[in-house]
């Protein structure tokens, strides 16, 4: 719930923030009805190199991976203990 009020927070403030440009006359107003457009698109290419960036440093674990196969293993040998078909892989 936390998450959500920061989130509204955030879009208020940006909404004031928009709406004292398009009432003053610090930015041509032509430039001013454009700012949503740049905010979408900058919040799409800030997800875009977060996703890139995530990946590019995704991280591995070869102790989880062992770990990992020793429990399908484990599942497979319960499975069979329980009559259930699990493959001959």
């Amino acid at each position: 719930m936390k998450h959500i009020f920061k989130i509204v927070a955030i879009l208020v403030a940006i909404s004031a923030i928009w709406i004292a440009l398009l009432e003053t006359s610090t930015v041509p107003q032509s430039y001013t009805w454009l700012l949503p457009i740049y905010l979408v698109v900058a919040l799409g290419c800030y997800g875009l190199f977060m996703v890139g960036f995530g990946l590019m440093f995704f991280p591995t674990c070869p102790q989880e991976a062992v770990l990992l196969q020793q429990d399908i293993v484990e599942a497979k040998e319960f499975l069979a203990k329980k009559g259930v078909d699990v493959g001959s892989e």
